[in-house]
C-alpha cells in the first residue's frame, strides 16, 4: 500500500511539474540576446557521429549535468555497448564495453582503457575490488567513449573493449573568455540513500591570455535500497567522497599560438567496516578501506597559424591510485589476512610528444597524427600473492593518417609499435630478472559518403595486450601476449527537412566481429578450464531525430552474442556476454529554457545458458531542466530527475547486486 501511495505521489508530482513548468514557460518573455546558457531548439540531447567510421560517442557538459550521475560509470552506461558491473557506489561500479572490462572477479581485465586528460588510469587485476576510476562527474566537461579497437591506437595497446577519455572542466567554460571572475555553486540531493552533493567552482580570468580554475566537490551517499526496499550494500555502504581540481592555462607567443596547461585533481573515499569483496559474491571478511586517486598533468601546445603541418603537443602526466585495506578481524587465516591487509598502489607516469599535420599530396588531403610515448608504471608490493610489485617501462610510437579523397572517400590507416620491460620488486624473489616483450599493431578504416547523406564504412584492426605485472609468478603468462582482431562494417545517414521543415535525422548502424586468442586473463585453478579464446559479434545502433518546434527522439541499442573456448577445447557462452538492450528518449524543449524528457531503459532476458539466467526489465526515467537566465534567476539552472519511476526490482546482467530503486534527484546551480 505504501509503495502504491509513493508511486502515485511521485507521478502526481511529476505531472504537476511538467504541467506547471510548461505553462510557466509559455508565459515568460525571454530576452534571447541576454541569454547565457540556453537550450537549442531543434537539437537532440546527444549527437550521432555519422562523419566517421570510428564507433564513438561523446557526452557533453549539458548531458553530464542533466544525468546527475553519482559515478562516471553510471554516466556512460547510456552509450551502446557499455554495461556496468554494479553501479551504486564508486568502489563497486566497473565499466564493461562489448563484453570486456570489469567482471565478477576483477575491476578490470585491461581490455578497456581509461584516460583523464591524457593520464592513463586503472589497475591491472585488483582482486574483488570493483573499479579504479575513483573520481566525480562534476569535475568533467566532456567524456568520449571509443568502442572497439580501430580508434584506440593513439591511446594504447590491447584495447579490445574500448577507450573512455575524460576531459576536465576549464575556467573559460564559465568565463566564456571574458576578463573577470565567475563562481558556480551547485547543490544536489537524492532521495534514495539520502545523497547530498555540493560542488563549488571558481573561475578567474585576469587577462585574455590567462585563466585559472578551482573546484571542490563533496558527495555523500548512505546505503541505497532496491525496488523491493532491500539495502543494496547494507554493511558499511555509506560513502563520503571529497574531490577537488585546480587548473591553469597560459596562452603566449607573438601570435598567441602557444599555450601551457597545468592541472591537478584528487578524489578520496573513506569507508569503515565494509566487506572486502565489493561485488558481494564471497565473504572474505570486512576491512577499513581508504581510496585515493590523484592526477597531475602539464601540457604544452604550439600551433602556428602559418604552419599547417605543425600542431605540436608535449604532455607529462602522472596518475597515482592507492587502495589501502586493513582487516577488521586480525585472526583470519594466513591466506586471507594478507589479501585483506594490503596496500595496492599504482603510479603511472607518461611523457608524450604528438603532432597533427595537415597537408596535401595531389588530390589527397591528409590529417596525420603521430606520437611517441614513454610510460613508467610502478606497482607497489602489496604483500599479497595476487598483487606482486614491480615496474613496467614502455616505449610506444604511433601514426594515424586520415586521408580525404575528394568528397566521398576517407581512408584511415593506423599503426602502433610498443615495447616494454617488466622488472620485479625484490620482495617477489625475482630480483635481477627482466621480462621483455613488444608488438606491432594497426588497422585500416574506410568510409564512402554518398551525396544524399548516406555513408557506408568498414574497418579491420589488430592489437596485442602485452604481459602485466600481475603475472610475474607465472613463467608462461609473463612471456605471452594476448592477441585480438576486429572487423566492423556499417552504414550511417544524416539529413534535414525530411518529414517537416527544419527537422534533422541522424543514425548509425555498426556490426562488429572480434576474435581474441592466447588469452592470459581468465585463468582457472582446474587444469584445462582456463579460457584461451573469445569470439563475439554484435550490432550497435544510434539514432536521433529532432524537430524545429523542440520535440526530439534519441535511441540507441546493442545486440550481441559470443562464445569462449577453454584450453580443453570446451566451447560455451562467453560469461561476460551483456544482455541485448535499448534506450529510448522522448523529449520536448520549450522556449529555449526548458527541457522535459522521458527515457526508457530496457534489456532482454538472457537465458542462452541454463545456468546463467538474467531476467529482462524495463525502467522508466523522467527529467526536467529549467534554465531561466533572466532577472533574479539569471545564471540559475534547476534539474529534476525521477529514475526508476515504477520502483522496478531488477538486477542488470553482469551485475552482482540489485539496481537502485526509485530515486528522485534535484539539483540547483547558480553562476555569480
Amino acid at each position: 500500500m505504501l509503495k502504491t501511495l509513493t508511486l502515485r505521489a511521485a507521478l502526481a508530482a511529476s505531472t504537476a511539474l511538467v504541467s506547471a513548468t510548461s505553462s510557466f514557460a509559455q508565459d515568460l518573455d525571454f530576452d534571447d540576446s541576454a541569454y547565457l546558457g540556453e537550450l537549442v531548439l531543434g537539437e537532440s540531447k546527444r549527437d550521432v557521429a555519422t562523419e566517421t567510421a570510428i564507433p564513438t560517442t561523446t557526452i557533453d557538459a549539458a548531458e553530464i549535468q542533466d544525468r546527475q550521475a553519482g559515478t562516471i560509470a553510471e554516466l556512460i552506461d547510456s552509450v551502446p555497448g557499455v554495461n556496468l558491473v554494479n553501479g551504486s557506489t564508486a568502489a563497486g561500479s566497473g565499466i564493461n564495453i562489448r563484453g570486456f572490462g570489469a567482471n565478477e572477479t576483477f575491476g578490470t581485465d585491461q581490455k578497456v582503457l581509461i584516460q583523464i586528460d591524457g593520464a592513463t588510469k586503472g589497475s591491472e587485476e585488483l582482486y574483488r575490488i570493483g573499479s579504479q576510476l575513483y573520481t566525480d562527474p562534476y569535475l568533467y566537461r566532456e567524456i568520449e567513449v571509443l568502442r572497439g579497437t580501430i580508434g584506440s591506437f593513439e591511446f594504447g595497446s590491447g584495447v579490445f573493449g574500448g577507450v573512455v577519455r575524460l576531459e576536465t572542466i576549464n575556467a573559460s567554460d564559465l568565463t566564456q573568455g571574458e576578463i573577470g571572475t565567475r563562481l558556480r555553486q551547485t547543490l544536489q540531493a537524492s532521495s534514495n540513500g539520502n545523497g547530498l552533493v555540493s560542488s563549488t567552482t571558481l573561475a578567474w580570468q585576469p587577462t585574455e591570455n590567462a585563466e585559472f580554475l578551482a573546484n571542490y566537490t563533496y558527495r555523500k551517499l548512505d546505503v541505497r535500497e532496491d525496488g523491493d526496499g532491500n539495502e543494496i550494500n547494507p554493511e558499511g555502504g555509506d560513502i563520503g567522497d571529497p574531490s577537488w581540481l585546480v587548473k591553469g592555462k597560459f596562452t603566449f607567443g607573438e601570435a598567441l599560438d602557444q599555450s601551457l596547461t597545468i592541472s591537478y585533481s584528487e578524489t578520496e573515499q573513506d569507508s569503515r567496516d565494509v566487506p572486502y569483496d565489493t561485488f558481494g559474491t564471497a565473504d572474505f571478511g570486512n576491512v577499513d578501506r581508504t581510496i585515493t586517486n590523484k592526477v597531475a598533468i602539464a601540457r604544452y601546445n604550439w600551433n602556428p597559424a602559418d604552419k599547417s603541418w605543425l600542431n605540436l603537443t608535449a604532455e607529462l602526466t602522472h596518475s597515482d591510485e592507492e587502495v589501502i585495506s586493513q582487516a577488521i578481524d586480525r585472526t583470519l587465516d594466513p591466506f586471507t589476512l594478507p589479501l585483506l591487509d594490503a596496500d595496492n598502489r599504482y603510479e603511472t607516469t607518461t611523457l608524450r610528444l604528438k603532432n597533427e599535420a595537415l597537408f596535401n599530396t595531389g588530390r589527397l588531403d591528409h590529417t596525420l597524427r603521430t606520437g611517441v610515448e614513454w610510460i613508467k608504471r610502478e606497482r607497489q608490493d602489496a604483500t599479497a600473492g595476487s598483487a606482486p610489485g614491480g615496474d613496467k617501462d614502455v616505449f610506444a610510437i604511433y601514426a594515424v593518417d586520415e586521408i580525404q579523397i575528394g568528397d566521398a572517400w576517407t581512408v584511415t590507416p593506423a599503426v602502433r609499435y610498443e615495447s616494454q620491460t617488466i622488472t620485479p620488486d625484490a620482495a617477489t624473489g625475482l630480483a635481477g630478472q627482466e621480462f621483455d616483450s613488444d608488438a606491432l599493431m594497426g588497422g585500416l578504416a574506410l568510409r564512402y559518403a554518398f551525396a544524399n547523406g548516406i555513408a557506408v564504412f568498414g574497418s579491420a584492426s589488430y592489437t596485442e595486450n602485452l604481459p602485466i605485472i600481475d603475472d610475474l609468478f607465472n613463467s608462461t603468462l609473463i612471456n605471452q601476449t594476448e592477441k585480438g582482431t576486429t572487423y566492423e562494417i556499417g552504414v550511417s545517414y544524416e539529413g534535414d527537412s525530411i518529414f517537416s521543415d527544419g527537422d534533422t535525422l541522424a543514425l548509425k548502424l555498426n556490426y562488429y566481429d572480434l576474435a581474441l586468442r592466447d588469452l592470459t586473463t581468465y585463468r582457472s585453478f582446474a587444469p584445462g578450464n582456463s579460457i584461451v579464446e573469445v569470439d563475439r559479434q554484435g550490432y550497435e545502433l544510434e539514432a536521433s531525430y529532432s524537430m524545429a518546434n523542440g520535440i526530439y527522439v534519441d535511441f540507441n541499442g546493442h545486440i550481441s552474442d559470443g562464445t569462449s573456448t577453454t584450453e580443453g577445447g570446451i566451447v560455451a557462452d562467453w560469461r561476460q556476454n551483456p544482455a541485448d538492450n535499448l534506450r529510448l528518449t522522448l523529449g520536448k524543449k520549450i522556449n529555449k529554457s526548458i527541457d522535459l524528457s522521458w527515457e526508457l531503459e530496457a534489456a532482454k532476458r538472457y537465458d542462452r545458458d541454463a545456468t546463467d539466467i538474467s531476467p529482462g526489465y524495463g525502467v522508466h526515467n523522467i527529467r526536467a531542466t529549467f534554465l531561466p537566465q533572466q532577472g533574479v534567476f539569471e545564471g540559475t539552472e534547476v534539474r529534476v530527475s525521477l529514475e526508476n519511476v515504477l520502483d522496478k526490482q531488477y538486477t542488470p546482467r553482469l551485475s552482482t547486486r540489485a539496481a537502485t530503486g526509485r530515486n528522485l534527484t534535484v539539483s540547483v546551480s547558480k553562476v555569480f
